[in-house]
């Protein structure tokens, strides 16, 4: 591998119109990057991706040091730049078990940094400060900090687009913009092949494409696709303001979670956090079986989720808002994460290819960063991470350990499970 020494001229690609691809092209612009061009399938926000949906969980509580800081220095943007799209209606923290890992670790880093939460060895403790919940939630042991919330993922992105076109940025979309595999000269990286016309040129190609990574590019043992389900239901404008004023909660023993219903449209949404499901699709470009969802269609389209998984929701839902947990959906759907072996992202240039960086890796809790990412993934671009930075994102090869699955710790629910053939004719 040559040096890697960016140039302010550098014709520059970004694969991929989600949080880490668009926070990437403003960042870099801003730094005085002036020939950056976005391409992905779809103008943002990207209808299947997995930034953008109606909500994201806005929260600073984190096993981890590094995430924990940088929430903390997010939630500030989301009170300043972003506040339009964010709400301040707290979160909690559950455990159905007097121990929970996760948790434990969370409280201490919280404490190391001179903060605190609430805790509640009874559930219903919570009932104090939202009078709305009306579930029993004398199982529960409940954690709670009132500095949290959710953003509004679709407008979230919208705007960061937005702020990305004034800036200078240029897109692709369409056939154009939906890339097909890497071009290369020997180990180099020259630029990309897409769906129309010739193979776009560049001096550097960033790869910000999430779930579907491994179809242009041979990551399998560092990040993997697994769909989460997610389910809507409609409420009626009265039921709406019934629980209007209930925190985010998530239930770390089963991965379920739910939001307050979104503002004007009286959407109730549920979803869990878990190890989810993988599917099996051959990469054109690496000739491998992987998991991805589908590059020439819309995921979002598809209203399918495996039984268990529905009636997951279903459970999770009772146990927290019992009162619409059998209501008919809405929509519900997979959505995409990009997992890693401890939930850690993938942010490094390729170590055998040239001209090749990739910024990818979310694992499920990457959105909530949307107003720093930016920062540290162009710190990393442009060397300038500190080293235990650069470790934690690195580019790994193979281990022998085979399994990308472990995560955070912080996933409920059951083990990774492949969708048959016939469930997979679903999406």
């Amino acid at each position: 591998m040559t040096d890697n020494t960016p140039l302010k001229t550098d014709a520059i690609l970004i694969v991929g119109a989600g949080v880490f691809g668009l926070s990437t092209a403003l960042e870099l612009t801003l730094r005085g990057y002036n020939n950056i061009t976005v391409l992905d399938r779809y103008l943002p926000p990207v209808p299947d991706g997995s930034s953008v949906d109606i909500s994201r969980i806005i929260r600073s509580e984190y096993a981890d040091p590094l995430y924990s800081q940088m929430a903390q220095e997010a939630l500030k943007g989301w009170k300043s730049e972003y506040r339009d799209y964010y709400h301040h209606t707290g979160f909690a923290m559950l455990s159905e078990t007097a121990s929970n890992p996760y948790i434990e670790k969370s409280l201490e880093i919280t404490h190391t940094q001179g903060r605190t939460l609430e805790e509640f060895v009874d559930g219903n403790g919570l009932k104090e400060l939202y009078p709305d919940l009306r579930a029993d939630l004398s199982r529960f042991r409940a954690y709670h900090n009132s500095d949290g919330g959710w953003a509004d993922a679709e407008g979230s992105i919208r705007h960061l687009s937005h702020r990305c076109s004034r800036a200078g940025v240029s897109f692709v979309t369409g056939p154009r913009g939906t890339v097909l595999s890497l071009q290369r000269q020997g180990s180099r990286v020259v630029g990309l092949n897409v769906a129309s016309g010739d193979f776009i040129p560049a001096n550097q190609v960033i790869l910000s494409t999430g779930a579907w990574s491994n179809l242009l590019l041979d990551v399998s043992h560092t990040a993997s696709a697994s769909g989460q389900p997610v389910g809507f239901i409609q409420l009626s404008p009265e039921e709406g303001r019934s629980i209007a004023k209930i925190p985010v909660m998530i239930n770390l023993s089963s991965g379920i979670f739910c939001f307050p219903p979104t503002s004007g449209t009286n959407i109730l949404k549920v979803a869990r956090h878990s190890y989810g499901f993988a599917t099996s699709i051959r990469s054109e470009a690496t000739n491998r079986v992987v998991s991805s969802p589908k590059l020439d269609s819309n995921n979002a389209d598809k209203s399918f989720l495996p039984e268990e998984a529905d009636k997951a929701l279903r459970d999770g839902l009772r146990k927290l808002i019992p009162r619409f947990a059998d209501r008919p959906w809405l929509n519900r759907r997979l959505c995409w994460y990009t997992d890693t072996p401890e939930g850690d992202f993938v942010v490094d240039y390729h170590p055998k290819m040239d001209g090749l960086f990739v910024a990818l890796g979310g694992a499920g809790h990457g959105f909530k960063f949307l107003p720093v990412l930016g920062r540290y993934i162009a710190d990393r671009y442009e060397n300038r991470a500190p080293e235990t930075l650069r470790q934690k994102w690195r580019f790994r090869w193979p281990d022998g350990s085979g399994d990308v699955k472990i995560g955070d710790g912080s996933r409920g629910g059951p083990p990774l499970r492949v969708l048959t053939v016939a469930e997979q004719s679903k999406l």
